[in-house]
């Protein structure tokens, strides 16, 4: 082997190495990142059924880090495009990374929306909350937790099972709607439950939201590991239906 080909070896070997190693740091960031906005969720869901203004404030706080993080990562994988030009699988893993990265930090957006309306409930407390609230509440933190393990796992089963799920998220949605008009129509014209009524419905849809947003993000877990988009699989599947 000659000097010359020999140096080009030992700079792709160097390359790969630098590249993988990039990478590992980037997903153990993207991890660290979403554990931070899945406790500002399940801190935010808390919060509905208990207002707290010192827990809502750190709530908010926390949003602050998770928006400059969002950036952070970003950044990193522009600059591993642009250094490294990956392709395929390579290309593949940024991609999911920069996708993820982004709904991420729409989870703590809508855990600062959530407490915003935990702050916004007004007269007895703490508030009646609708069962399928209650529901919602409690399904999409744990959905989120199992999406984590899907990404971590590279899990496609599992990612899959997560985008079914979201469907169940939908129809709590609906039926929650049905709830708060019954409940605003039993206690008017009292308008703080009005007011409430209109606060946990938008606090309904943006849990529904979040767990779009797990949908969209275990899609991308199925694209990394097969190269698969999913993203219309349901309906192209209802459509001869």
């Amino acid at each position: 082997m000659s000097q010359a080909s020999g140096d080009a070896t030992l700079g792709r070997v160097t390359a790969r190495v630098s590249f993988d190693r990039e990478i590992v740091t980037l997903r153990r960031r993207l991890i660290r990142e979403a554990a931070t906005a899945i406790e500002m969720l399940e801190a935010a869901v808390a919060l509905l059924g208990e207002p707290d203004r010192e827990a809502i404030a750190a709530v908010l706080r926390r949003d602050d880090l998770v928006d400059a993080e969002e950036v952070s990562i970003e950044e990193a994988c522009i600059r591993l495009i642009a250094l490294q030009q990956p392709l395929g699988r390579d290309l593949r893993v940024v991609n999911f990374i920069l996708k993820v990265n982004s709904d991420v930090e729409r989870v703590a957006d809508h855990a600062c929306s959530l407490a915003k309306i935990a702050r916004s409930l007004t007269g007895p407390m703490p508030p009646r909350l609708p069962t399928a609230l209650k529901e919602l509440a409690e399904r999409v933190p744990l959905m989120c937790q199992r999406l984590m393990r899907a990404v971590l796992d590279e899990d496609v089963a599992a990612a899959r099972n997560v985008v079914k799920l979201d469907e169940v998220i939908d129809d709590l949605n609906r039926r929650l709607f049905g709830e708060v008009l019954d409940m605003m129509a039993a206690e008017a014209p009292n308008r703080d439950a009005l007011a409430n009524g209109l606060h946990l419905h938008r606090a309904g849809r943006e849990l529904e939201r979040v767990g779009d947003l797990m949908g969209n993000i275990a899609e991308y877990v199925v694209y990394l590991s097969t190269g698969a988009i999913i993203r219309h699989e349901s309906k192209r599947r209802a459509e001869p239906a």
